[in-house]
């Protein structure tokens, strides 16, 4: 039988109630560590960069908080109306005496069992050595030619085109088209990696797309993707989703880039080096050629001058040369032996002439000669009445001899 207790237990304030269900929330393993799949309602985005809104679902609606710091990290574009699943805490706002959920992630509804497919496939598939780093084949330098394997309407192609054209003009770019999302596209990014692979003269593969879901993605964790890229004859650089989203494609290929254009620039290189190494080839060539043609020209010259000394014009020459030192010697001796012969002879006619009797008779002397042509040198030669012929500067002169006179005035008979 049921009997009231004697005394009434002591009411508890509001605020009391409140803190001790606030502490019951916090001492709860499940509501401190939960995930809560719901639509969103009554989305609101205040100046405090807080967020605000309502997960419900057919029969009931939790009251949900984002914080500033935590929403700055979010990459789920959010909407009324959305679908998703939010990880957080369930607390109760004192203030107004109502739990909510505190969210700190965020992701589409049914991204929580892809992911955790993912991660068992990824564990199976790294367990058979498909995502060994020893595997990885090295990228070509200078590819010739590049193929890509996205979808030809997206962005992706786009951006990837056009980094191409700008860093390395000189290669080559054969797109393989195929769906990057949906249940078809499995097997056509299959397909067109076959097709790649078939042509002979292609050096590396890009395999990309823009950015998704974890679901829009799901088409490059499908294990036939991953072994037909690791079965790629070619190395192959993905560039799928932004860079903090990763698919079992990144981790089979041979290089992995944050995005698809990131793909592109891993692919090749800086057009701008190429040309610095250009220039340093070409001044490098061009002082290798001049070095050698200096070598030649130096060596056919050396070749020239022995040509023309072994040549016949060489030796008329060298013997022309030779004649003209000989008549120049020649010359100079036989200048010499006149200028000799005519001093020579200058010297004998003054001799010559101080000897020349006719000098002394220009000076009023006479020579005498007799009869028979005989010279006159003593009185002895002669005798009185003797004709004696006297030769004289300008003429001669026929006398007899009248007297002989001796040395000293002595007369003979």
């Amino acid at each position: 039988m049921f009997q009231h207790s004697l005394f009434t237990p002591a009411a508890l304030t509001v605020t009391e109630i409140t803190r001790y269900l606030h502490e019951l929330f916090e001492s709860d393993d499940i509501l401190r560590d939960v995930w809560v799949q719901g639509e969103i309602s009554n989305l609101s985005r205040p100046s405090s960069g807080h967020l605000y809104f309502t997960l419900k679902d057919s029969a009931a609606a939790l009251r949900c908080v984002i914080w500033r710091s935590a929403a700055q990290r979010l990459q789920l574009p959010l909407q009324n109306g959305l679908a998703v699943e939010a990880h957080g805490a369930i607390n109760i706002y004192e203030r107004d005496g109502v739990y909510q959920l505190y969210i700190d992630t965020l992701r589409p509804a049914g991204e929580g069992q892809l992911y955790q497919q993912f991660l068992r496939l990824k564990a199976r598939l790294e367990a058979e050595g498909l995502f060994d780093s020893e595997r990885k084949r090295p990228l070509p330098e200078r590819p010739t030619s590049i193929g890509i394997v996205t979808s030809p309407t997206g962005a992706a192609l786009q951006d990837m085109l056009n980094t191409l054209r700008s860093r390395y003009p000189l290669a080559q770019v054969i797109l393989a088209p195929t769906s990057v999302q949906g249940e078809t596209a499995p097997a056509e990014i299959i397909n067109a990696i076959q097709q790649l692979n078939s042509l002979e003269e292609l050096d590396v593969i890009l395999l990309a797309r823009g950015g998704g879901s974890l679901e829009d993605l799901w088409a490059f964790n499908d294990e036939r993707v991953v072994r037909a890229i690791i079965g790629s004859r070619v190395p192959i650089i993905t560039g799928i989703g932004h860079e903090t989203d990763f698919t079992l494609a990144d981790f089979a290929a041979d290089a992995r880039a944050p995005t698809p254009t990131g793909a592109a620039v891993m692919a090749t290189p800086e057009k701008a080096e190429i040309e610095d190494e250009i220039s340093t080839a070409i001044y490098r060539l061009n002082h290798h050629l001049n070095t050698i043609l200096e070598k030649r020209r130096n060596a056919l010259e050396d070749a020239h001058l022995r040509l023309l000394r072994l040549s016949p014009l060489w030796r008329i020459q060298n013997n022309r040369q030779h004649l003209d030192d000989i008549n120049r010697q020649m010359y100079t001796a036989l200048s010499y032996s006149l200028r000799l012969h005519r001093s020579n002879w200058m010297g004998m006619s003054q001799r010559l002439e101080a000897l020349n009797p006719l000098s002394v008779l220009q000076r009023g002397y006479a020579v005498l000669s007799r009869a028979d042509g005989s010279i006159v040198h003593s009185v002895a030669q002669v005798s009185t009445d003797d004709r004696i012929h006297a030769r004289l500067a300008d003429g001669a002169l026929v006398t007899r001899v009248e007297k002989i006179l001796k040395a000293g005035g002595k007369e003979t008979s």
